[in-house]
């Protein structure tokens, strides 16, 4: 389990509103820019053009790890001098849409999520043929490089789901429950496949209505009563846990909950021993580091991963680490 732990350690939005739909608005474009200066330390380390980078995610609304990755962006927007644009549509032909809103705009490059790739390869390949150099986030290492990505930033999913089963192991755990909470997500079947490849034990996988959270609770909920004998139930993320937590409450459970990202809320629930461990990709480190890389690009050529994935995780984070970063947590940025 150490190199899981470790692995982390080695990786080191309003404009676009007008024009696409989807995107989230916490006000007009002065008061936000100068939130985000004040975040990044007021002003540009550098005196390069100011590019424009456009960000589109297949986040959900109210989605905190989205937050967190908007967040490292945003900070490494301030200090490289980009004009920042951030949008999100967790309908992928929506999201095709506004990449291909972004390439009709000649942005200066692209930030992509891939959790469908097939729904956004024609628009990444556009993007692509028309000389705007794009980087995928979080999801879709597999198809990166060949849709013509520069690099993937994120954490293998796979492996991440490996970790998690070996932790399971080493808890002693007999009987797992996997929920996904959006079907089509190649990185949420990965993780739960991840998760079968290394777990001793007897792992089922549950889909679940992810936009509706009574639905979740009540899907798990009846899972965790036919089955008593279900032993942990592994959340896909964040914001999964803590109705996970609830589902057990009502059906009388002693159940087990895991997830996979961190919060604030996630946080709490393992220094209070509501959750038993977390997987952590560092969202802020994807945000901040997709930006960096593709102004690194347009500076210098720079390309970083030699073709292969730039690691932000998996990092098991427990109670001890929770406390640890408890700093960062409260802050929105871990």
């Amino acid at each position: 389990m150490a190199r899981f732990r470790t692995w982390a350690g080695i990786a080191l939005a309003g404009a676009l509103c007008v024009s696409l739909a989807g995107c989230s608005s916490t006000g007009g474009k002065r008061a936000e820019d100068a939130r985000k200066a004040a975040a990044a330390g007021g002003k540009a380390a550098v005196d390069t053009p100011r590019w424009t980078i456009a960000m589109i995610t297949h986040s959900g609304d109210g989605d905190t790890f989205w937050d967190i990755v908007q967040s490292g962006a945003e900070q490494a927007a301030v200090k490289d001098n980009i004009n920042f644009l951030y949008s999100h549509d967790d309908e992928a032909q929506q999201q095709a849409q506004l990449v291909d809103a972004a390439v009709d705009k000649k942005v200066d490059g692209i930030i992509v999520t891939l959790a469908k790739p097939d729904a956004l390869k024609a628009a990444v390949a556009r993007a692509v043929k028309a000389g705007i150099p794009v980087v995928t986030v979080n999801s879709g290492s597999a198809e990166s490089e060949a849709f013509g990505a520069l690099t993937h930033i994120g954490q293998d999913e796979t492996i991440a789901g490996e970790a998690v089963g070996e932790e399971l192991n080493r808890r002693g755990k007999k009987k797992a429950l996997c929920v996904l909470h959006e079907q089509g997500n190649v990185g949420h079947e990965q993780r739960c496949d991840g998760v079968a490849s290394t777990f001793t034990g007897t792992l089922s996988d549950l889909y679940v209505n992810g936009t509706s959270m009574p639905d979740v609770q009540s899907a798990i909920e009846a899972k965790l009563q036919a089955d008593p004998a279900i032993d942990t139930v592994v959340t896909l993320g964040a914001p999964y846990a803590d109705t996970a937590a609830k589902a057990r409450q009502a059906a009388g459970s002693e159940a087990e909950i895991d997830t996979f990202d961190l919060n604030a809320k996630v946080a709490a629930g393992l220094t209070d021993g509501t959750l038993g461990f977390a997987v952590d990709q560092q969202p802020y480190l994807q945000g901040y580091q997709a930006v960096d890389l593709l102004w690194l690009y347009r500076y210098n050529g720079d390309v970083l991963g030699g073709g292969q994935p730039v690691l932000t995780g998996p990092q098991i984070i427990t109670k001890d680490q929770a406390d640890e970063l408890a700093e960062y947590t409260e802050r929105g940025t871990r």
